[in-house]
């Protein structure tokens, strides 16, 4: 009888014919002691040369995966249906959790995976890769004006260093260059007074937040997040086994009245307040750092694109004022160079520093030191200051043109913006009758990427409305989209209406 195995065009024949052969025995859909064609039938079958059947024939023979027979034929070998398929082990896994819960196996299985089932409905972040004529994603940056000939010459220079070294395992904390450059980084433009050992280098503020975590929380304790907030971050503290409570937030930042007195940790953005924009107000932050400290609590500052600020005077950080030791700075690359560098940096409390070395050394011990290396020199040389002042040039236009239609053309349909004066991106709360979900759907029928406030709340009842990026767009682009934008807002709104 004819065996079902497929060949396309003429390239690698045997190598099809035996990933499929070996494909359909592995999983069971050819059983053991079935008698396979014989190798010339098989080849009349496919249209292939005898050779080629001989060749994948004695292949499996050799690797066990079939059995000769003098005279009766070459048939499937028996055993293989032990090995069960990834799909059949999980059934019966989840099976035996069903069924015995006296079983350790089945106790762990019941104890972990509702914790990463919440983990994972907490991550709607990254979108998948969309080709949109116009994409208002958050989060992302113009690559296109990256300096890519200087820091391509930065990694020579760190590539030269580093072949001169031994290989070893370095410090677990960073490289020396890299932390010193950091820290005179932020005490010239945030006020954050460190030494170059109070910072810890890490990959990205995403693995910044799990350090933090792992030292400070145990299972059951309270983690405050803002509500709406950073999705990863409520995630984070999740996955430690936090209980995670979402605290509202106002014009004025996040509502400390608000925290649960048995609060261990509070994640906040108080400079540019994620998702919405506005910045915590002083009286807040004073009020913040009293709490916390009357209770023993721990605060993770999150300062993810303090870097592009566009009006009044920058606010002083929580971590400039506090004299307690209770704030840990975090801080990330991933907006003023572009994500995939995966370096971000902590500047913790003096009591939380060694435990985090420890926590990063039991973790993967240190990142890549020829990147650490390279964005040192990067930095000292002064081209990062210069990278970010023509960036924050940029940005300023981008953000100009999107508040001209938000007040203009779009003001009919969004409230007035949410007060914001730095970042990347802007929110804008949608006025009655459009609904967020059928304009983003709309949107995506003319090739608009817009994204919804909806997904960045846990409790407090979602405002209807868009959080629009602007890293990655220039101008025209923004101009275009929301052109496009203003023109689909009457149709919806009159199908809302049912005219």
């Amino acid at each position: 009888m004819d065996i079902h195995v497929t060949v396309e065009g003429r390239h690698d024949l045997a190598g099809q014919i035996y990933r499929q052969l070996r494909s359909g025995i592995v999983e069971g859909r050819l059983a053991g002691g079935t008698r396979l064609p014989s190798t010339r039938d098989l080849a009349m079958q496919l249209g292939v040369s005898r050779k080629t059947t001989l060749d994948v024939f004695e292949r499996l023979l050799a690797e066990g995966y079939l059995t000769a027979r003098a005279g009766s034929g070459t048939f499937v070998a028996t055993g293989l249906q032990r090995l069960p398929s990834e799909r059949s082990a999980q059934m019966r896994m989840v099976g035996a959790t069903h069924a015995s819960q006296d079983r350790p196996v089945a106790r762990t299985l019941a104890k972990a995976a509702p914790v990463w089932d919440a983990v994972s409905k907490t991550l709607p972040l990254p979108y998948p890769e969309r080709r949109l004529r116009v994409d208002f994603m958050g989060g992302v940056t113009d690559k296109s004006r990256f300096p890519f000939d200087v820091w391509r010459r930065c990694v020579n220079q760190a590539l030269r260093a580093q072949a001169r070294g031994v290989g070893a395992y370095r410090d677990a904390a960073g490289e020396q260059e890299l932390r010193l450059a950091i820290s005179r980084y932020l005490a010239f433009s945030r006020a954050v007074a460190s030494n170059w050992e109070d910072v810890i280098v890490t990959q990205g503020a995403q693995h910044a937040l799990d350090l933090i975590a792992r030292v400070v929380l145990r299972t059951g304790d309270v983690a405050a997040i803002e509500d709406p907030g950073y999705p990863p971050a409520r995630a984070c503290f999740l996955a430690a086994g936090a209980k995670v409570v979402p605290v509202p937030v106002d014009g004025e930042g996040l509502i400390v009245e608000r925290l649960p007195k048995n609060a261990r940790l509070v994640y906040v953005t108080p400079s540019h307040q994620f998702p919405l924009g506005m910045p915590m107000s002083l009286e807040r932050r004073v009020a913040l750092l009293e709490w916390a400290q009357q209770r023993g609590a721990v605060i993770i500052e999150d300062d993810y694109d303090c870097e592009f600020r566009f009006e009044g005077r920058p606010m002083e950080p929580l971590k400039s004022l506090d004299r307690s030791g209770i704030v840990a700075y975090v801080g990330t690359f991933s907006k003023t160079v572009f994500p995939e560098l995966r370096v971000g940096y902590v500047v913790p409390p003096v009591s939380l520093a060694q435990p985090l070395i420890t926590a990063r050394k039991a973790t993967d011990w240190h990142g890549c030191t020829l990147t650490q290396r390279a964005l040192a020199t990067f930095m000292l040389n002064g081209d990062f200051a210069r990278h970010l002042r023509r960036m924050h040039k940029e940005y300023a236009a981008r953000r100009a043109a999107l508040l001209a239609h938000l007040r203009g053309p779009l003001s009919a349909w969004f409230a007035p913006v949410v007060p914001t004066t730095a970042g990347i991106h802007l929110a804008a709360r949608l006025r009655a009758p459009i609904h967020e979900a059928a304009l983003i759907r709309a949107a995506a029928d003319v090739s608009l990427g817009v994204y919804g406030l909806t997904p960045f709340y846990v409790k407090a009842r979602p405002e209807q409305g868009l959080m629009f990026g602007y890293g990655a767009m220039d101008v025209a682009h923004i101009d275009d989209g929301l052109h496009a934008l203003a023109a689909l807002m009457p149709r919806l709104a009159r199908s809302r209406n049912g005219a």
